[in-house]
């Protein structure tokens, strides 16, 4: 009896360890990509091993009473049950692995076809062990016996776990991080699995592959279940930093049409539907004629069918519209995307109100199925990006990830343990030398923490230099919504960058000519009333989180220089006026809109730069007065305040009227 409490007790445990996988995932695998079936695979060798618990439990009771003819059948059933049971837990153990390892490599392949043979010629030599007991045996008191093809079977088994021990820290060698560990975790398992099959050989009456099957289990619950879980609740907070800007998101799979909502505090605002439900786009066009303001329903209509939006997003990553609805007897404008998902079997449509930002907070409710959900949007909006970092603002640990080409999933790449000094070692020795002082103040904790209190993100586009050649890399930052972690991604852009230069090589053209002042080759009034419209479509469509500005210049003298020197004079003056401005404002484009006008559109680094570039043309300009020599500049300069500009004229106005005030003062 004391045999059977040993199993008793390890059932006992491993329920209790895997319930809430067991319950969970079930045995029934949920969805068609590979990921879905590592849990499942893991159920499966769980249930193999409470199966296996309980015939051995059984069996020690049994054999307490094997002086008993009668019971003897059910003995020798449950003899070969346990042999079966052992080599089970061995089949459905390497299909758990393999899942959770490459899902097709060729050695997985082979380590299945071994497994599945060994198993194969297992339950055939427990058939014939009844008519030649060569596998175990019973005397005439009924007493078990172990005969040669038990020892031989079992040092089979143990040589398939030393193989594979083999195999996996092979694959943790090639590994790095959280996932060398879980893979050198899951070799440890294979090597005690194999060491406690040695001493069942040599103490067949002691329960000891039992405990060498629980030990293996809770290794891989302490370091592969619970590891998993913690990078799980990492890519949720990426998401739910991803998603802050938006008022609700609708998970929608495109072949059924069901869908979940999030934020259910907003659902009756716009579209009051639940939050699931079996046909999103025929309960979205019902509730349109309810809700949505009278001038738009025709408009909004047209977006909620299934087939317009697919063909609205054929070549192209995602679209947009907008309409109002009716808040509190107000209508109120929201803006919708649509994109898909990394493995495009959902529609993701996020809605902004783009009236209100601060009524967008969230209160999400947390389930499992919309913890999922929430790592898959991670992966979908994660895929723009080549690395994402995830560092601790306060401690600057951080953890890296990067996005696998093959699955669209994130995989963790690297970590440490100071993502700053880490940065600035590797800033060295791939960044370009021209804009390693640009990335060097811009990749400081003190200038992010400074910036991102105003604002929602901040960028920067550089150079590195990999392989002795240049490309172009945009960093994006910005604070997880509980504001304790900054989200660095990291975005080649080199592909984007060569191809605006091939474009505009390629558009030499009459028609951008027309784009260029011909004296200075400075953009001319043309592009100016361009860039200003292509602006003020962007403040009317509510993409009020592009910062820009404007300086207007204009050159002081040129009537005189005209008048005693000649207009050639006037000439090389406007021109030395042009490469002035062009040299300080060296990342905007610059426009000359009159005869000594000019416009600089900030952007970017000038933007954040743009009051100690100010100074330095204010300087410069003192300098030459002084001297005598030089252009004499009059400037003004004015950022885009959107909660009061609704024109680009409103801006420039300012930025004129300020430039005005410049030149009388250096007339006194």
């Amino acid at each position: 009896m004391l045999y059977a409490m040993v199993p008793a007790t390890l059932l006992i445990i491993n329920i209790i360890l895997n319930w809430d996988s067991l319950k969970n995932y079930g045995f029934r695998e949920k969805n068609t990509d590979e990921a879905g079936q590592v849990p499942v695979r893991y159920n499966e060798f769980i249930l193999s091993a409470i199966c296996y618990f309980i015939v051995d439990m059984i069996w020690g009771i049994l054999y307490e009473f094997n002086e008993s003819m009668e019971l003897f059948p059910v003995l020798y059933a449950f003899t070969v049950l346990y042999f079966m049971m052992m080599f089970l837990t061995m089949l459905t153990w390497t299909r758990s692995v393999v899942a959770y390892l490459d899902r097709g490599r060729r050695r997985s392949t082979v380590l299945l076809y071994g497994v599945w043979t060994m198993f194969g010629l297992v339950v055939l030599c427990l058939i014939l062990n009844q008519f030649y007991p060569f596998m175990f045996s019973f005397n005439a008191a009924y007493e078990y016996i172990g005969e040669f093809g038990r020892n031989i079977a079992f040092i089979l088994q143990i040589a398939f776990y030393i193989a594979f021990s083999a195999y996996m820290l092979h694959v943790a060698h090639k590994s790095i991080g959280r996932q060398k560990n879980r893979y050198n975790a899951v070799a440890l398992t294979s090597i005690v699995l194999g060491v406690f099959l040695v001493f069942q050989i040599v103490y067949t009456f002691y329960p000891f592959y039992a405990v060498g099957l629980m030990i293996g289990i809770c290794l891989i619950h302490s370091f592969v279940q619970l590891g998993a879980k913690k990078e799980n609740d990492i890519h949720n907070n990426i998401a739910l930093a991803m998603a802050e800007d938006y008022a609700a998101i609708f998970y929608i799979e495109i072949k059924s049409g069901e869908y979940l909502s999030f934020d259910e505090s907003l659902n009756n605002k716009f579209l009051h539907v639940s939050s699931a439900g079996k046909d999103f786009f025929r309960e979205s066009r019902e509730k349109i004629d309810e809700y949505v303001y009278p001038d738009d329903k025709k408009y909004a209509k047209r977006f909620f069918h299934k087939e317009a939006m697919l063909k609205n997003l054929e070549g192209r990553r995602s679209f947009s519209f907008k309409y109002r609805i009716i808040i509190d007897d107000e209508p109120r404008y929201f803006l919708f995307t649509v994109m898909r998902d990394s493995k495009g079997q959902y529609i993701i449509l996020y809605v902004k109100d783009i009236e209100d930002e601060l009524n967008a907070e969230k209160a999400l409710k947390e389930n499992q199925k919309k913890t999922i959900t929430f790592g898959q949007i991670a992966e979908s909006l994660a895929s723009n990006y080549d690395e994402i970092y995830y560092v601790n603002i306060e401690y600057s640990n951080y953890v890296g990830y990067e996005v696998n080409s093959q699955y669209g999933q994130l995989e963790i790449s690297r970590s440490g343990d100071d993502f700053f000094s880490d940065s600035i070692a590797h800033i060295k020795r791939t960044v370009h030398k021209r804009d390693l002082d640009q990335v060097y103040g811009f990749i400081n904790k003190d200038n992010l923490i400074s910036t991102l209190e105003n604002h929602k993100d901040c960028s920067i586009d550089f150079r590195i230099i990999i392989d002795g050649k240049t490309r172009f890399t945009r960093m994006i930052v910005r604070k997880t919504s509980d504001g304790t972690h900054f989200i660095i991604c990291v975005e080649d852009i080199d592909a984007e960058v060569q191809r605006e230069k091939q474009q505009l090589r390629a558009l030499k053209t009459a028609k951008e000519l027309a784009r260029r002042d011909e004296l200075t080759g400075v953009k001319n009034m043309t592009a100016y009333k361009e860039l200003e419209k292509s602006a003020q479509g962007n403040i009317d469509n509510g993409m009020d989180y592009l910062d820009f500005g404007l300086i207007v210049c204009d050159a002081n003298n040129l009537k005189q220089i005209n008048d005693t020197q000649g207009h050639t004079a006037g000439d090389e003056y406007i021109k030395e006026s042009a490469r002035l401005i062009c040299d300080i404002f060296a990342h905007s484009p610059v426009f000359r809109v009159g005869g000594d006008e000019f416009v600089v559109f900030l952007r970017g680094y000038d933007y954040a730069s743009r009051h100690e570039l100010m100074d330095r043309l204010r300087a410069q300009v003192r300098e030459n007065k002084q001297a005598g020599t030089g252009v004499i500049l009059s400037a003004g300069m004015s950022e885009y305040r959107p909660e009061i500009d609704s024109f680009v004229s409103d801006i420039f106005d300012r930025a004129d009227k300020e430039m005005y005030e410049d030149k009388q003062r250096l007339k006194s």
